[in-house]
């Protein structure tokens, strides 16, 4: 390790998703119609597929790379489906959904008030991923949401 350099790079999370994605230079055109991703980089293979590419959308990373089940790296269409959801924060919900869908995403569940303190919603992307997108409506203390987390799931205990 060198001691000039720092060890997450600038710019950078210590956590960030990297999707893999059937046809992920479209997967990429997605992201920025949808979300408003800002391209950062793609690098081609010499077979011309995509060995990884850079977004940010808002203040985070997101890196992708091209399905390739020979080296062990399948998409959610090549497993049909995936058990990851990617949650992405943004200042108006409603209209940031109705624009990933205007680009092509399926809406999974309609943006609704929370009990937790978000609106919320649901929308799988063409490539198989599936995104959760909120927008932070109210401030809750952990027993107020434990409380209307009951009252909403009509549980007992």
């Amino acid at each position: 390790m060198n001691p000039n350099v720092p060890a997450i790079p600038p710019g950078m999370h210590s956590l960030t998703p990297h999707l893999v994605c059937r046809n992920a230079p479209a997967a990429m055109d997605f992201y920025i119609n949808a979300f408003g991703a800002r391209d950062s980089g793609r690098l081609l293979s010499p077979d011309g597929k995509l060995m990884h590419g850079m977004m940010f959308i808002g203040d985070s990373a997101l890196m992708l790379v091209e399905e390739s089940p020979q080296w062990g790296m399948q998409s959610p269409l090549g497993l049909n489906g995936t058990p990851v959801i990617v949650h992405l924060y943004v200042e108006d919900v409603d209209a940031t959904m109705a624009q990933a869908v205007q680009a092509g995403a399926t809406m999974v569940l309609p943006a609704a008030d929370m009990f937790w303190g978000d609106r919320y919603g649901q929308v799988r992307d063409p490539f198989g991923h599936l995104w959760s997108v909120a927008t932070h409506i109210r401030d809750m203390r952990p027993e107020e949401i434990i409380a209307a987390s009951k009252q909403d799931c009509g549980s007992s205990n």
